[in-house]
């Protein structure tokens, strides 16, 4: 039986303005997918990019759904999968086009492959904010790193979700993390988090900071989420034989290529590890089990409520957050907001 939804959607490329919270069809679950109720959110800095129309692909519009990380409870199961039952807490981990398959609603259909079981002792804002974050530091320090016990590995973009989660895996491996933030504002933070070092581009010289902590080495991995004219730079810390990883854009400006060769550098998505069952299977054994000692521990920087989701775009575009923005639906009283009928899209 077809039912109501509602999901966030926008019709037009913009700032957080342009998120609207609207009342959707929601079919029975199809052919190898899983109706989830959603209870937590995770934010990501590629929604906000998306949703301006600077991501790598664009929204289909008007009528563009957003978001790819989400955790509730199964609903229902629909014809053809085997592995989750309703009523089962689950992780949504979807690499599927956001306009199509966004997970900020507070209920949708997904394909099972999408699903990861959550831990029953496991709550759903947790759930939200390990896998994107994980897998994605996960696959670029120890699918593609090698990182080991000893070498040095310079973070950028430290305080962001992704950022943290390479400090504590980095920890966990033996590594030494070096965080690179914007401003010292963040330092006393970072190194809470188990940063060794912390590099404050506002007042440190980046490249003559990253030797003098390595003795001159420099980092056998540099995980670089800025990119842009500062590629150059950072590409001056990588130690000889190492690796630049770049996995995100944050700096829009045209990012030449540096010139200090012999260099290797590694454009990295997290499909690497998402679109490959062997890869997959080893990260969530690696981040479960750093999960269960203690390890590996998701930061939360703020919870907003579904209604609140242009606030919640706000603070996430604001750069002053440490860790992960999720998005909740309060218990206490009906789920807010204003809602308006489905537009058409075609």
């Amino acid at each position: 039986m077809t039912t109501r939804a509602h999901a966030v959607r926008f019709h037009e490329l913009g700032g957080p303005d342009v998120l609207k919270i609207e009342e959707v069809r929601l079919d029975p679950a199809g052919e190898g997918e899983v109706r989830v109720r959603i209870d937590a959110i995770g934010l990501n800095r590629a929604e906000a990019l998306f949703r301006a129309g600077s991501y790598y692909y664009q929204p289909t519009l008007p009528g563009s759904r957003l978001g790819f990380e989400a955790a509730g409870v199964v609903e229902q199961v629909g014809p053809g999968v085997a592995g989750f039952s309703p009523g089962q807490a689950v992780s949504i981990v979807s690499d599927q086009e956001m306009s199509r398959h966004g997970v900020y609603a507070d209920r949708l259909n997904v394909p099972a492959t999408a699903l990861v079981p959550r831990p029953t002792d496991m709550d759903a804002v947790t759930g939200a904010a390990v896998w994107t974050s994980y897998l994605t530091a996960y696959g670029a320090l120890v699918e593609v790193g090698r990182v080991k016990a000893g070498d040095a590995v310079v973070i950028t973009a430290a305080s962001s979700s992704v950022g943290l989660a390479a400090i504590q895996i980095a920890n966990h491996l033996g590594a030494t993390p070096i965080a690179v933030t914007r401003t010292a504002t963040k330092s006393s933070h970072l190194l809470r988090a188990g940063a060794a070092h912390v590099v404050a581009r506002d007042k440190d010289d980046l490249v003559d900071r990253v030797h003098a902590v390595t003795n001159g080495r420099g980092a056998q991995v540099v995980f670089d989420a800025v990119a842009g004219p500062g590629l150059t730079e950072i590409a001056q810390t990588v130690a000889a034989g190492g690796v630049l990883i770049v996995y995100g854009w944050l700096d829009p400006r045209p990012t030449p290529l540096p010139m200090n060769w012999p260099l290797n550098i590694h454009g990295f998505a997290v499909d690497l590890v998402t679109g490959d069952p062997g890869r997959l299977s080893r990260a969530q054994a690696f981040v479960r089990a750093g999960l269960r000692r203690g390890a590996l521990t998701p930061v939360v920087d703020r919870t907003f409520d579904l209604a609140d989701i242009v606030e919640a775009h706000r603070h996430l575009e604001s750069n002053t957050q440490v860790g992960k923005i999720v998005v909740t639906f309060r218990t206490d009283r009906p789920r807010r907001g204003t809602y308006v009928a489905e537009r058409p899209t075609g």
